[in-house]
């Protein structure tokens, strides 16, 4: 900029209204919902937490020109409704799992496909990897752009028997958590419920599920401890992965300054590691949980999760391929990946 030139925008600021000057100067204030129980920095869930660590870092590196407002609990909007709404522009930030909008969008799905990830190192190594950046750029084309990457291994809360095997889940009434999930869970002979993590609790309490999957964090923070017997751990591995990363809307991130995105991304990247030891760490802690309440925990060893994982590349895997062309990419690209 040259000096006339910065003159004369510093006498347009100096001389214009006072109420333009205002709001030139005001910071701009994001919204992240999210639908788990609301903590603080130090102590609650690690997504509320992530959440309000992002925030901090955030304002301190922009100088207090970026700030956050963090509404937990589905105060803000429904669970369901928050990955639609960060598509189109009308909220700025959600941690959410994808497949919430699997029904509109079904290329998300492939973010919980059973048995298609079975360890962190294969989840967290999508990011740079082929399948990473088609499906980042698939989501940028929906209006979605992803800052933290965070992947969440999950277990299955059971009432009346422990579920390990496939056959186990014959004739309960069980939550997948996905479309691809629950079409692997028919299969085995199970009667499907679908509803978000933050309803399983009632549910249960209600008999209206019989067992549920759900990520290990959310088995601790819903507390499914105080209406179940049975956890089956990811402690040994598993075939429920799921990617719940913290998102942007590309409408409120094309808004900010080149300097302003490069803060958002970069402290975004620096919390995977935070997700990733939070969610084995919590993997760990959810056998403990249920052990103390006289609860019974259960592992999967190699040769369940591959009849688990067999069941799924007949079902999920194929009916997902078959939905439209970006589906049939994600697949074969998710499939490279594998072990």
């Amino acid at each position: 900029m040259s000096a006339m030139t910065r003159r004369t925008l510093l006498g347009a600021i100096a001389t214009s209204p006072l109420w333009l000057q205002a709001a030139w100067a005001q910071p701009t204030n994001l919204k992240i919902s999210h639908q788990f129980p609301g903590g603080s920095v130090a102590e609650g869930d690690f997504r509320d937490r992530l959440c309000r660590m992002f925030a901090a870092g955030v304002e301190r590196r922009s100088k207090g020109r970026l700030k956050f407002s963090i509404y937990p609990q589905s105060s803000l909007m429904k669970s369901e409704e928050q990955i639609p709404a960060v598509s189109r522009g009308q909220l700025d930030m959600a941690l959410v799992p994808l497949t919430y909008a699997g029904a509109e969008l079904p290329e998300v799905n492939i973010g919980l496909m059973p048995g298609l990830v079975t360890s962190y190192e294969q989840g967290y190594a999508w990011k740079d990897a082929e399948i990473g950046k088609e499906f980042s750029r698939m989501l940028a084309d929906k209006g979605i752009i992803i800052l933290s990457w965070i992947w969440q291994a999950g277990g299955v809360a059971s009432r009346g028997k422990p579920i390990v095997n496939p056959e186990d889940a014959a004739g309960l009434k069980v939550r997948g958590g996905s479309h691809e999930m629950d079409l692997m869970l028919k299969e085995a002979g199970a009667n499907v419920v679908s509803m978000p993590s933050n309803e399983i609790r009632a549910a249960m309490e209600k008999g209206q599920l019989d067992a549920a999957m759900t990520s290990s964090s959310s088995l601790i923070s819903f507390r499914l401890d105080e209406v179940s017997k049975y956890v089956t751990t990811a402690r040994g591995g598993a075939y429920w992965f799921m990617l719940e990363p913290l998102l942007i809307s590309k409408a409120a991130f094309d808004r900010l300054t080149k300097e302003q995105q490069g803060i958002l991304m970069s402290v975004g990247a620096e919390l995977e590691a935070f997700a990733r030891k939070s969610a084995q760490t919590d993997d760990t802690a959810v056998a403990a949980l249920f052990q103390g309440k006289g609860g019974k925990t259960v592992d999967l060893n190699g040769e369940t999760l591959r009849k688990w994982q067999e069941l799924a590349r007949a079902t999920a895997w194929k009916d997902y391929g078959s939905r439209n062309e970006n589906c049939a990419k994600l697949l074969a690209l998710a499939e490279k990946t594998l072990a």
